[in-house]
């Protein structure tokens, strides 16, 4: 989920859809209500961590953090040097994770399917626009924060895309870079907001309507597609930002080939942690 995070177009969520945690991740941050924190402020910590799932919230939480600080320069330099490798392979993993995903959704009735086809158009439009200048105001860092964490954990929807976006991407990375304190409170204090709200609404829907909102969830996978299709060009808007046009490659040689099989190998990848997930839970 970490290494998903690092790269703008890639959901962490889709990651934990993948490893077969996604409903373990809701029920664990859904777990942080009222009693908890006024556990926590009353100093009444054996209490509060009782029942509250914090092994599984600490191991993950340390992977993603270890997979930040060890991952992101390589995969920033994979992604400037070698593109369409590192997009094939994601390619590979989000066809494979609907594969898996849609196998979930146990009637495909037309309202499901209308909804998943709705979601696909949504973030096929959504990936597609382009990044946008907006303030640097504690208001909207705030705000970019909470809707960046809420898209983090949708499947199929980028959170760092988000903040590409909003025009906060390469400001957050810089203030995080120069231990710009208040800017990183604000947009983690924003992201803390949206995510404890937006789970426990992702939550009550997926219990209220299983089978919608997973068609819902493999739609924005599908629809987000376009954003980490490995052949692109690019076009400056301006100093800071760019357009990408998605093609398809006019003629087969070694990059086209070897982005295939990468692409193969991030298939592969997913169904062999889907059989072994399988495996585990029988």
């Amino acid at each position: 989920m970490g290494a998903a995070d690092v790269v703008p177009g890639v959901s962490g969520g889709t990651m934990a859809f993948i490893l077969g945690i996604y409903d373990e991740l809701l029920d664990a941050i859904h777990s942080i209500d009222l009693t908890f924190i006024r556990r926590i402020l009353t100093f009444k910590w054996r209490e509060a961590f009782l029942e509250f799932p914090w092994q599984f919230l600490a191991a993950l939480a340390l992977g993603i953090g270890a997979a930040v600080l060890t991952l992101a320069n390589a995969l920033h330099w994979a992604l400037e040097n070698h593109p369409v490798y590192i997009w094939a392979f994601f390619f590979g993993l989000i066809v494979a994770s609907i594969l898996v995903v849609r196998r979930r959704v146990r009637n495909w009735n037309p309202a499901n399917v209308l909804a998943a086809v709705g979601a696909v158009i949504g973030a096929f439009v959504l990936v597609g626009l382009s990044p946008s200048e907006t303030p640097h105001t504690p208001p909207f860092l705030f705000l970019s924060g909470a809707i960046a964490i809420c898209a983090m954990i949708l499947p199929g929807i980028s959170g760092a895309f988000i903040l590409v976006l909003l025009g906060k991407y390469a400001y957050v990375l810089t203030a995080v870079k120069n231990l710009d304190i208040l800017t990183v409170a604000l947009v983690g204090l924003g992201a803390v907001v949206g995510l404890l709200s937006f789970a426990r609404l992702l939550r009550w829907t997926l219990d209220k309507n299983h089978d919608l909102v997973v068609a819902i969830l493999t739609g924005f996978m599908v629809g987000s597609l376009r954003k980490v299709w490995p052949w692109k060009t690019l076009e400056p808007l301006n100093e800071t930002f760019v357009r990408e046009t998605n093609y398809i490659p006019s003629a087969w040689n070694g990059e086209v080939v070897t982005a295939l099989v990468v692409m193969v190998a991030g298939v592969l990848l997913v169904l062999a942690v889907e059989h072994f997930a399988n495996r585990r839970a029988a």
